[in-house]
Protein backbone atom coordinates (compact mmCIF):
# COMPACT_ATOMS: atom_id res chain seq x y z
CA UNK A 1 0.00 0.00 0.00
CA UNK A 2 2.66 2.32 -1.27
CA UNK A 3 0.07 4.85 -2.36
CA UNK A 4 -1.84 5.47 0.99
CA UNK A 5 1.14 5.54 3.21
CA UNK A 6 2.30 8.57 0.88
CA UNK A 7 -0.76 10.25 1.09
CA UNK A 8 -0.99 9.53 4.78
CA UNK A 9 2.44 11.53 4.84
CA UNK A 10 0.79 14.38 3.09
CA UNK A 11 -1.88 14.46 5.58
CA UNK A 12 0.77 14.94 8.39
CA UNK A 13 2.16 17.39 6.71
CA UNK A 14 -0.55 19.91 5.82
CA UNK A 15 -2.76 19.09 8.86
CA UNK A 16 -0.98 18.99 12.03
CA UNK A 17 -4.61 18.38 14.29
CA UNK A 18 -4.40 15.23 15.38
CA UNK A 19 -8.14 14.37 15.04
CA UNK A 20 -8.57 15.89 11.30
CA UNK A 21 -5.48 13.48 10.28
CA UNK A 22 -7.15 10.37 11.60
CA UNK A 23 -10.35 11.66 9.59
CA UNK A 24 -8.71 12.41 6.62
CA UNK A 25 -6.48 9.15 6.62
CA UNK A 26 -9.93 6.77 7.18
CA UNK A 27 -10.90 9.09 4.25
CA UNK A 28 -7.98 8.80 1.61
CA UNK A 29 -8.28 4.73 2.73
CA UNK A 30 -11.02 4.01 1.62
CA UNK A 31 -10.97 6.17 -1.78
CA UNK A 32 -7.94 4.41 -2.73
CA UNK A 33 -9.53 1.05 -2.21
CA UNK A 34 -12.68 2.69 -4.25
CA UNK A 35 -10.08 3.12 -7.21
CA UNK A 36 -8.61 0.35 -6.88
CA UNK A 37 -11.51 -1.63 -7.19
CA UNK A 38 -12.90 0.27 -10.30
CA UNK A 39 -9.79 -0.28 -12.02
CA UNK A 40 -9.91 -4.08 -11.56
CA UNK A 41 -10.77 -6.22 -15.11
CA UNK A 42 -14.39 -6.43 -15.54
CA UNK A 43 -13.89 -9.92 -16.55
CA UNK A 44 -12.53 -10.55 -12.72
CA UNK A 45 -16.24 -9.70 -10.84
CA UNK A 46 -18.39 -11.28 -13.39
CA UNK A 47 -20.68 -14.07 -12.54
CA UNK A 48 -20.41 -17.33 -14.77
CA UNK A 49 -23.47 -17.21 -16.47
CA UNK A 50 -25.22 -20.71 -15.84
CA UNK A 51 -24.83 -23.24 -18.57
CA UNK A 52 -28.10 -23.97 -20.89
CA UNK A 53 -30.19 -26.71 -21.12
CA UNK A 54 -31.27 -28.23 -24.08
CA UNK A 55 -34.16 -31.33 -24.09
CA UNK A 56 -33.64 -34.04 -26.50
CA UNK A 57 -37.59 -35.96 -27.59
CA UNK A 58 -36.51 -39.07 -29.96
CA UNK A 59 -39.05 -39.59 -31.90
CA UNK A 60 -38.03 -43.19 -33.69
CA UNK A 61 -40.21 -45.73 -34.90
CA UNK A 62 -44.02 -45.56 -35.60
CA UNK A 63 -45.62 -42.41 -33.84
CA UNK A 64 -48.70 -44.26 -32.15
CA UNK A 65 -50.08 -42.89 -29.06
CA UNK A 66 -48.05 -44.36 -26.21
CA UNK A 67 -45.61 -41.95 -27.77
CA UNK A 68 -48.14 -38.84 -26.74
CA UNK A 69 -47.48 -39.58 -23.52
CA UNK A 70 -43.60 -39.65 -23.81
CA UNK A 71 -44.11 -36.11 -25.72
CA UNK A 72 -46.21 -34.56 -23.35
CA UNK A 73 -44.28 -35.64 -20.31
CA UNK A 74 -41.35 -34.05 -22.00
CA UNK A 75 -42.48 -30.44 -22.80
CA UNK A 76 -43.93 -30.69 -19.20
CA UNK A 77 -41.17 -31.40 -18.11
CA UNK A 78 -39.49 -28.73 -19.64
CA UNK A 79 -41.79 -26.48 -18.70
CA UNK A 80 -41.35 -27.15 -15.07
CA UNK A 81 -37.13 -26.86 -15.42
CA UNK A 82 -37.57 -23.80 -17.61
CA UNK A 83 -35.64 -25.35 -20.29
CA UNK A 84 -36.09 -22.67 -23.65
CA UNK A 85 -34.80 -25.05 -26.23
CA UNK A 86 -36.26 -28.63 -27.16
CA UNK A 87 -34.93 -30.87 -30.16
CA UNK A 88 -36.81 -33.59 -31.68
CA UNK A 89 -34.21 -36.39 -32.96
CA UNK A 90 -36.43 -37.77 -35.66
CA UNK A 91 -36.13 -40.90 -37.81
CA UNK A 92 -39.67 -42.13 -38.20
CA UNK A 93 -41.74 -43.30 -41.30
CA UNK A 94 -44.86 -41.91 -39.34
CA UNK A 95 -47.82 -43.63 -37.92
CA UNK A 96 -50.91 -42.25 -36.40
CA UNK A 97 -52.69 -39.20 -37.43
CA UNK A 98 -54.83 -38.36 -34.40
CA UNK A 99 -51.21 -38.43 -32.25
CA UNK A 100 -49.67 -36.42 -34.56
CA UNK A 101 -52.48 -33.48 -34.61
CA UNK A 102 -52.47 -33.69 -30.83
CA UNK A 103 -48.72 -33.54 -30.71
CA UNK A 104 -48.28 -30.52 -33.18
CA UNK A 105 -51.32 -28.73 -31.00
CA UNK A 106 -48.96 -29.12 -28.02
CA UNK A 107 -45.91 -27.78 -29.93
CA UNK A 108 -48.05 -24.74 -31.08
CA UNK A 109 -49.25 -23.58 -27.62
CA UNK A 110 -46.03 -23.92 -26.26
CA UNK A 111 -44.73 -20.39 -24.41
CA UNK A 112 -43.43 -18.09 -27.10
CA UNK A 113 -39.72 -17.85 -25.21
CA UNK A 114 -39.26 -21.72 -25.66
CA UNK A 115 -37.86 -22.98 -29.06
CA UNK A 116 -38.77 -25.83 -31.33
CA UNK A 117 -36.10 -27.86 -33.45
CA UNK A 118 -36.06 -30.63 -35.68
CA UNK A 119 -33.23 -32.55 -36.83
CA UNK A 120 -34.32 -35.35 -39.29
CA UNK A 121 -31.07 -37.97 -38.96
CA UNK A 122 -32.59 -40.18 -41.86
CA UNK A 123 -36.32 -40.10 -42.37
CA UNK A 124 -39.37 -37.59 -41.47
CA UNK A 125 -42.00 -39.42 -43.61
CA UNK A 126 -46.11 -39.09 -43.15
CA UNK A 127 -46.90 -37.75 -39.51
CA UNK A 128 -42.81 -37.33 -38.83
CA UNK A 129 -42.67 -34.42 -41.85
CA UNK A 130 -46.46 -33.24 -40.62
CA UNK A 131 -45.15 -33.16 -36.84
CA UNK A 132 -41.64 -31.54 -37.57
CA UNK A 133 -43.92 -28.61 -39.22
CA UNK A 134 -45.03 -28.22 -35.85
CA UNK A 135 -41.54 -26.99 -34.73
CA UNK A 136 -39.71 -24.05 -35.19
CA UNK A 137 -37.07 -25.13 -36.99
CA UNK A 138 -35.89 -27.88 -38.86
CA UNK A 139 -32.30 -29.01 -39.94
CA UNK A 140 -31.55 -32.57 -41.77
CA UNK A 141 -28.63 -34.45 -41.81
CA UNK A 142 -26.68 -35.82 -45.15
CA UNK A 143 -28.85 -37.72 -47.44
CA UNK A 144 -32.01 -37.95 -45.40
CA UNK A 145 -35.57 -37.06 -46.45
CA UNK A 146 -38.82 -35.76 -45.29
CA UNK A 147 -42.46 -35.31 -46.78
CA UNK A 148 -44.82 -38.14 -48.42
CA UNK A 149 -47.72 -37.60 -45.95
CA UNK A 150 -50.83 -39.28 -47.44
CA UNK A 151 -53.58 -40.68 -45.17
CA UNK A 152 -53.06 -44.52 -45.63
CA UNK A 153 -55.67 -47.11 -44.79
CA UNK A 154 -55.24 -50.36 -42.36
CA UNK A 155 -54.78 -52.09 -45.78
CA UNK A 156 -51.99 -50.18 -47.37
CA UNK A 157 -53.76 -48.07 -49.72
CA UNK A 158 -53.90 -44.24 -50.10
CA UNK A 159 -57.38 -42.43 -48.90
CA UNK A 160 -59.58 -41.79 -51.27
CA UNK A 161 -59.86 -37.75 -51.13
CA UNK A 162 -63.85 -37.58 -52.31
CA UNK A 163 -64.49 -40.40 -49.39
CA UNK A 164 -62.35 -39.36 -46.63
CA UNK A 165 -62.02 -35.71 -47.46
CA UNK A 166 -63.77 -34.99 -43.62
CA UNK A 167 -60.88 -36.51 -41.85
CA UNK A 168 -58.28 -35.28 -44.36
CA UNK A 169 -59.33 -31.63 -44.19
CA UNK A 170 -58.91 -31.60 -40.68
CA UNK A 171 -55.38 -32.60 -40.21
CA UNK A 172 -54.10 -30.79 -43.21
CA UNK A 173 -55.76 -27.41 -41.64
CA UNK A 174 -54.49 -28.49 -38.33
CA UNK A 175 -50.58 -28.62 -39.66
CA UNK A 176 -51.24 -25.84 -42.23
CA UNK A 177 -51.69 -23.68 -39.52
CA UNK A 178 -48.65 -24.69 -37.17
CA UNK A 179 -46.75 -24.29 -40.78
CA UNK A 180 -47.71 -20.70 -41.21
CA UNK A 181 -47.52 -19.87 -37.36
CA UNK A 182 -43.99 -21.42 -37.46
CA UNK A 183 -42.75 -20.14 -40.66
CA UNK A 184 -42.84 -22.70 -42.90
CA UNK A 185 -44.24 -23.08 -46.53
CA UNK A 186 -47.79 -24.05 -46.05
CA UNK A 187 -48.35 -25.07 -49.64
CA UNK A 188 -45.38 -27.93 -49.12
CA UNK A 189 -47.97 -29.68 -46.14
CA UNK A 190 -50.63 -29.54 -49.05
CA UNK A 191 -48.08 -31.30 -51.47
CA UNK A 192 -46.71 -33.58 -48.94
CA UNK A 193 -50.38 -34.57 -48.47
CA UNK A 194 -52.37 -34.26 -51.20
CA UNK A 195 -51.57 -35.36 -55.13
CA UNK A 196 -53.28 -33.14 -57.08
CA UNK A 197 -51.24 -30.15 -56.11
CA UNK A 198 -47.96 -28.97 -57.77
CA UNK A 199 -45.10 -27.19 -56.43
CA UNK A 200 -42.81 -24.69 -58.71
CA UNK A 201 -40.36 -22.70 -57.96
CA UNK A 202 -38.99 -20.34 -60.21
CA UNK A 203 -40.28 -22.33 -63.48
CA UNK A 204 -38.43 -25.47 -61.63
CA UNK A 205 -40.86 -27.86 -60.98
CA UNK A 206 -40.45 -29.69 -57.52
CA UNK A 207 -43.61 -31.70 -57.69
CA UNK A 208 -45.80 -32.53 -60.59
CA UNK A 209 -49.62 -33.27 -60.33
CA UNK A 210 -50.75 -36.56 -59.56
CA UNK A 211 -47.30 -37.13 -56.92
CA UNK A 212 -46.70 -36.69 -53.31
CA UNK A 213 -43.65 -34.04 -52.42
CA UNK A 214 -40.82 -35.73 -50.54
CA UNK A 215 -37.58 -33.59 -49.89
CA UNK A 216 -33.90 -34.63 -50.10
CA UNK A 217 -31.50 -32.40 -47.63
CA UNK A 218 -30.14 -30.70 -50.62
CA UNK A 219 -33.45 -29.94 -51.84
CA UNK A 220 -35.16 -28.67 -48.80
CA UNK A 221 -32.43 -26.48 -47.90
CA UNK A 222 -32.32 -24.70 -51.45
CA UNK A 223 -32.78 -21.10 -51.60
CA UNK A 224 -35.86 -19.65 -53.28
CA UNK A 225 -37.19 -16.09 -53.41
CA UNK A 226 -36.09 -12.43 -54.22
CA UNK A 227 -33.01 -11.39 -53.75
CA UNK A 228 -34.53 -8.79 -50.88
CA UNK A 229 -36.41 -12.09 -49.56
CA UNK A 230 -34.06 -15.01 -50.01
CA UNK A 231 -34.86 -17.95 -47.65
CA UNK A 232 -34.13 -21.81 -47.59
CA UNK A 233 -37.32 -24.04 -48.54
CA UNK A 234 -37.67 -25.61 -45.56
CA UNK A 235 -34.60 -26.69 -43.89
CA UNK A 236 -32.68 -24.75 -42.19
CA UNK A 237 -29.16 -26.24 -42.99
CA UNK A 238 -27.44 -29.87 -43.18
CA UNK A 239 -25.33 -31.30 -40.04
CA UNK A 240 -24.03 -34.62 -39.40
CA UNK A 241 -25.00 -34.67 -35.92
CA UNK A 242 -26.91 -33.55 -32.63
CA UNK A 243 -23.01 -31.71 -31.82
CA UNK A 244 -23.39 -29.85 -35.17
CA UNK A 245 -26.45 -28.47 -34.79
CA UNK A 246 -25.88 -27.38 -31.00
CA UNK A 247 -22.58 -25.81 -32.60
CA UNK A 248 -25.00 -23.95 -35.79
CA UNK A 249 -27.61 -23.06 -32.92
CA UNK A 250 -24.51 -21.27 -31.14
CA UNK A 251 -25.40 -23.78 -28.31
CA UNK A 252 -22.04 -25.53 -28.48
CA UNK A 253 -21.50 -25.72 -24.50
CA UNK A 254 -25.19 -26.83 -23.85
CA UNK A 255 -25.97 -29.14 -21.43
CA UNK A 256 -27.75 -32.09 -23.56
CA UNK A 257 -30.76 -34.18 -21.73
CA UNK A 258 -32.09 -36.81 -23.65
CA UNK A 259 -35.19 -38.08 -22.48
CA UNK A 260 -35.52 -42.23 -22.08
CA UNK A 261 -38.17 -43.67 -23.09
CA UNK A 262 -38.90 -46.13 -20.01
CA UNK A 263 -39.54 -49.89 -20.36
CA UNK A 264 -43.38 -49.26 -19.10
CA UNK A 265 -44.23 -46.87 -21.65
CA UNK A 266 -42.51 -48.81 -24.61
CA UNK A 267 -44.44 -52.30 -22.94
CA UNK A 268 -47.42 -49.47 -22.92
CA UNK A 269 -47.02 -49.13 -26.73
CA UNK A 270 -47.21 -52.68 -27.57
CA UNK A 271 -50.22 -53.11 -25.20
CA UNK A 272 -51.94 -49.80 -27.32
CA UNK A 273 -51.57 -51.42 -30.55
CA UNK A 274 -52.76 -55.11 -29.57
CA UNK A 275 -55.70 -53.31 -27.46
CA UNK A 276 -57.81 -56.12 -28.86
CA UNK A 277 -56.25 -59.13 -28.15
CA UNK A 278 -56.08 -57.87 -24.44
CA UNK A 279 -59.72 -56.77 -24.27
CA UNK A 280 -61.02 -60.09 -26.14
CA UNK A 281 -58.45 -62.32 -23.69
CA UNK A 282 -59.75 -60.53 -21.37
CA UNK A 283 -63.50 -60.66 -21.75
CA UNK A 284 -63.29 -64.75 -22.74
CA UNK A 285 -61.74 -64.77 -19.60
CA UNK A 286 -64.83 -63.48 -17.49
CA UNK A 287 -67.51 -65.25 -19.78
CA UNK A 288 -66.00 -68.52 -18.96
CA UNK A 289 -65.40 -68.34 -15.53
CA UNK A 290 -69.45 -66.91 -15.27
CA UNK A 291 -70.18 -70.55 -17.32
CA UNK A 292 -68.29 -72.56 -14.44
CA UNK A 293 -68.46 -73.24 -11.02
CA UNK A 294 -66.09 -71.68 -8.82
CA UNK A 295 -62.98 -69.26 -9.44
CA UNK A 296 -60.08 -70.41 -11.27
CA UNK A 297 -57.34 -69.89 -14.21
CA UNK A 298 -59.84 -68.07 -16.57
CA UNK A 299 -61.05 -66.00 -14.36
CA UNK A 300 -57.23 -65.14 -12.92
CA UNK A 301 -56.28 -64.78 -16.27
CA UNK A 302 -59.13 -62.76 -17.79
CA UNK A 303 -58.79 -60.26 -14.96
CA UNK A 304 -54.88 -59.86 -15.93
CA UNK A 305 -55.48 -59.45 -19.39
CA UNK A 306 -58.37 -56.23 -18.13
CA UNK A 307 -55.72 -55.63 -16.01
CA UNK A 308 -52.87 -54.90 -18.59
CA UNK A 309 -54.72 -53.57 -20.80
CA UNK A 310 -55.77 -50.88 -18.50
CA UNK A 311 -51.95 -50.09 -16.81
CA UNK A 312 -51.33 -49.58 -20.34
CA UNK A 313 -53.65 -47.08 -21.30
CA UNK A 314 -52.81 -45.03 -17.75
CA UNK A 315 -48.84 -45.45 -18.47
CA UNK A 316 -49.78 -43.64 -21.98
CA UNK A 317 -51.46 -40.81 -20.04
CA UNK A 318 -55.02 -41.98 -21.13
CA UNK A 319 -56.59 -43.76 -18.51
CA UNK A 320 -56.86 -42.22 -15.08
CA UNK A 321 -59.16 -42.07 -11.81
CA UNK A 322 -62.34 -42.38 -13.54
CA UNK A 323 -61.83 -44.98 -15.87
CA UNK A 324 -60.31 -46.96 -12.82
CA UNK A 325 -63.45 -46.48 -10.94
CA UNK A 326 -65.46 -47.95 -13.61
CA UNK A 327 -63.61 -50.89 -13.72
CA UNK A 328 -63.19 -51.84 -10.08
CA UNK A 329 -67.13 -50.88 -9.88
CA UNK A 330 -67.25 -53.45 -12.62
CA UNK A 331 -65.47 -56.07 -11.18
CA UNK A 332 -67.22 -55.39 -7.71
CA UNK A 333 -70.49 -56.21 -9.52
CA UNK A 334 -69.27 -59.52 -11.41
CA UNK A 335 -67.76 -60.69 -7.75
CA UNK A 336 -71.09 -60.35 -6.58
CA UNK A 337 -73.05 -61.86 -8.92
CA UNK A 338 -70.42 -65.49 -9.38
CA UNK A 339 -70.17 -65.63 -5.49
CA UNK A 340 -73.27 -64.45 -3.72
CA UNK A 341 -75.97 -64.47 -6.21
CA UNK A 342 -77.30 -67.84 -7.72
CA UNK A 343 -77.26 -68.16 -11.72
CA UNK A 344 -76.30 -64.36 -14.10
CA UNK A 345 -79.20 -61.63 -13.90
CA UNK A 346 -78.82 -57.95 -13.69
CA UNK A 347 -75.74 -57.34 -11.17
CA UNK A 348 -73.68 -58.93 -13.53
CA UNK A 349 -74.75 -57.33 -17.01
CA UNK A 350 -74.36 -53.88 -14.85
CA UNK A 351 -70.92 -55.06 -14.29
CA UNK A 352 -69.93 -56.19 -18.09
CA UNK A 353 -71.27 -53.13 -18.97
CA UNK A 354 -69.22 -51.08 -16.73
CA UNK A 355 -66.41 -52.73 -17.63
CA UNK A 356 -66.80 -52.30 -21.29
CA UNK A 357 -67.54 -48.55 -20.59
CA UNK A 358 -63.96 -47.98 -18.46
CA UNK A 359 -62.35 -50.28 -21.32
CA UNK A 360 -63.72 -47.68 -24.01
CA UNK A 361 -63.20 -44.11 -22.17
CA UNK A 362 -59.79 -45.61 -21.74
CA UNK A 363 -58.67 -45.57 -25.17
CA UNK A 364 -59.83 -41.92 -25.51
CA UNK A 365 -57.63 -38.69 -24.75
CA UNK A 366 -59.62 -36.49 -22.33
CA UNK A 367 -58.39 -32.97 -23.49
CA UNK A 368 -57.58 -30.60 -20.08
CA UNK A 369 -60.46 -27.57 -19.72
CA UNK A 370 -63.37 -30.14 -20.91
CA UNK A 371 -66.03 -32.03 -18.87
CA UNK A 372 -65.29 -35.20 -18.51
CA UNK A 373 -68.71 -36.33 -21.01
CA UNK A 374 -67.10 -34.42 -24.23
CA UNK A 375 -64.55 -36.24 -25.46
CA UNK A 376 -62.77 -35.85 -29.11
CA UNK A 377 -65.00 -37.65 -31.73
CA UNK A 378 -62.66 -38.85 -34.08
CA UNK A 379 -60.47 -40.52 -30.97
CA UNK A 380 -64.11 -41.97 -29.84
CA UNK A 381 -65.38 -43.20 -33.40
CA UNK A 382 -61.80 -45.04 -33.52
CA UNK A 383 -62.06 -46.29 -29.97
CA UNK A 384 -66.05 -47.55 -30.63
CA UNK A 385 -64.85 -49.64 -33.69
CA UNK A 386 -62.27 -51.18 -31.30
CA UNK A 387 -64.70 -52.44 -28.91
CA UNK A 388 -67.20 -53.20 -31.43
CA UNK A 389 -64.34 -55.49 -32.97
CA UNK A 390 -63.02 -57.01 -29.08
CA UNK A 391 -67.15 -57.66 -29.04
CA UNK A 392 -67.34 -59.34 -32.49
CA UNK A 393 -63.85 -61.60 -31.37
CA UNK A 394 -65.03 -62.22 -28.01
CA UNK A 395 -68.46 -63.35 -29.26
CA UNK A 396 -67.05 -65.71 -31.81
CA UNK A 397 -64.75 -67.23 -29.66
CA UNK A 398 -67.23 -67.74 -27.17
CA UNK A 399 -69.61 -69.60 -29.61
CA UNK A 400 -66.86 -71.55 -30.75
CA UNK A 401 -65.50 -72.64 -27.43
CA UNK A 402 -68.88 -73.69 -25.69
CA UNK A 403 -69.86 -75.53 -29.28
CA UNK A 404 -66.32 -77.36 -29.69
CA UNK A 405 -64.54 -77.45 -26.33
CA UNK A 406 -66.90 -79.74 -24.43
CA UNK A 407 -65.21 -82.54 -27.03
CA UNK A 408 -61.53 -81.94 -26.82
CA UNK A 409 -59.79 -84.29 -24.72
CA UNK A 410 -58.63 -81.26 -22.17
CA UNK A 411 -62.57 -81.11 -21.39
CA UNK A 412 -62.57 -85.06 -21.20
CA UNK A 413 -59.55 -84.81 -18.53
CA UNK A 414 -62.05 -82.32 -16.41
CA UNK A 415 -65.24 -84.10 -16.48
CA UNK A 416 -66.67 -87.67 -15.22
CA UNK A 417 -64.91 -90.40 -17.06
CA UNK A 418 -68.43 -92.50 -16.39
CA UNK A 419 -71.34 -92.08 -14.86
CA UNK A 420 -72.41 -93.36 -11.37
CA UNK A 421 -76.19 -94.97 -11.67
CA UNK A 422 -78.40 -96.51 -8.89
CA UNK A 423 -77.98 -99.55 -11.08
CA UNK A 424 -74.01 -99.30 -10.13
CA UNK A 425 -74.96 -99.32 -6.36
CA UNK A 426 -74.36 -95.53 -6.52
CA UNK A 427 -76.76 -93.16 -4.28
CA UNK A 428 -76.90 -89.38 -4.41
CA UNK A 429 -78.15 -89.91 -0.26
CA UNK A 430 -79.87 -92.16 1.97
CA UNK A 431 -83.46 -92.82 0.77
CA UNK A 432 -85.45 -93.26 3.82
CA UNK A 433 -87.89 -95.83 2.86
CA UNK A 434 -88.25 -97.85 6.04
CA UNK A 435 -90.17 -94.26 7.39
CA UNK A 436 -93.00 -94.60 5.30
CA UNK A 437 -96.50 -95.00 7.23
CA UNK A 438 -94.45 -93.95 10.81
CA UNK A 439 -96.50 -91.51 13.21
CA UNK A 440 -95.56 -88.52 15.14
CA UNK A 441 -96.97 -84.94 15.90
CA UNK A 442 -95.79 -81.56 14.19
CA UNK A 443 -93.26 -79.88 16.13
CA UNK A 444 -93.73 -76.72 14.38
CA UNK A 445 -96.62 -75.38 12.25
CA UNK A 446 -95.81 -76.82 8.51
CA UNK A 447 -96.00 -73.78 5.88
CA UNK A 448 -94.96 -76.17 4.33
CA UNK A 449 -91.71 -76.85 5.30
CA UNK A 450 -90.53 -77.88 9.23
CA UNK A 451 -89.56 -80.71 11.92
CA UNK A 452 -91.72 -83.44 13.26
CA UNK A 453 -91.06 -85.32 16.05
CA UNK A 454 -91.35 -89.43 15.28
CA UNK A 455 -90.94 -91.59 18.64
CA UNK A 456 -88.79 -89.05 20.06
CA UNK A 457 -86.63 -88.24 16.86
CA UNK A 458 -86.79 -84.59 15.54
CA UNK A 459 -87.11 -84.74 11.87
CA UNK A 460 -87.01 -82.54 9.04
CA UNK A 461 -90.82 -82.51 6.98
CA UNK A 462 -92.38 -81.01 4.46
CA UNK A 463 -96.45 -81.00 4.55
CA UNK A 464 -98.12 -82.27 1.58
CA UNK A 465 -101.17 -80.49 0.31
CA UNK A 466 -102.56 -78.21 3.03
CA UNK A 467 -100.48 -76.58 5.64
CA UNK A 468 -100.48 -78.41 9.03
CA UNK A 469 -100.76 -76.50 11.97
CA UNK A 470 -98.25 -77.75 14.95
CA UNK A 471 -98.97 -80.60 17.36
CA UNK A 472 -101.34 -81.88 15.17
CA UNK A 473 -100.74 -85.37 14.01
CA UNK A 474 -99.07 -86.52 11.32
CA UNK A 475 -97.72 -89.27 9.23
CA UNK A 476 -95.03 -90.08 6.45
CA UNK A 477 -96.52 -90.76 3.59
CA UNK A 478 -93.22 -90.70 1.46
CA UNK A 479 -89.53 -90.12 1.31
CA UNK A 480 -87.50 -88.58 -1.95
CA UNK A 481 -83.84 -89.04 -0.60
CA UNK A 482 -83.58 -86.63 1.85
CA UNK A 483 -87.18 -85.02 1.64
CA UNK A 484 -89.35 -86.42 3.67
CA UNK A 485 -92.98 -85.81 2.92
CA UNK A 486 -95.69 -85.83 6.00
CA UNK A 487 -99.73 -85.45 5.71
CA UNK A 488 -102.37 -85.09 8.14
CA UNK A 489 -103.56 -88.09 10.03
CA UNK A 490 -107.48 -88.82 9.86
CA UNK A 491 -108.95 -90.11 12.96
CA UNK A 492 -110.68 -93.38 11.97
CA UNK A 493 -114.02 -93.61 14.41
CA UNK A 494 -115.37 -97.39 14.24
Amino acid sequence: MIQISFFHALVDFFLPTRIIKLVMRKLLTAFTFLCLLAAMPCNSLAVEPEQETVLVIPIEGMIERGLLYVVRRSLAKAQQEDIKTIVFHMDTPGGRVDVTESIVKMLVELPPDMKTYTFVDQDALSGGSMLAFGTDEIYMAPMSRIGASAIITSTGDIKNPTVEEKSVSSMLATITEAARHNGHDPELVACMVRMEHEYVIEKDVICKKGELLTLSTTEAERFVGKKKDKHRLLSKGTVGSLDELLAELGKPDAIVRTIEVTWSERLARWIEMLAVVFLAAGLLGVYIEIKTPGFGLPGIAGILCLAMFFWGHNVAGLAGAQELLLLLLGFALLAVEIFLIPGFGFVGIAGIILIVLAMLFSMVEHLPGLPVYKLPPQQLETAIIKMALTLIVSFILMVVLTRYFPNTSVFRHLELAAAMSSADGYQASRSHLELVGKTGRACTNLHPSGAGDFDDKRLSVVARGEFINKDEPIVIAETHGSRIVVERMQNNSS
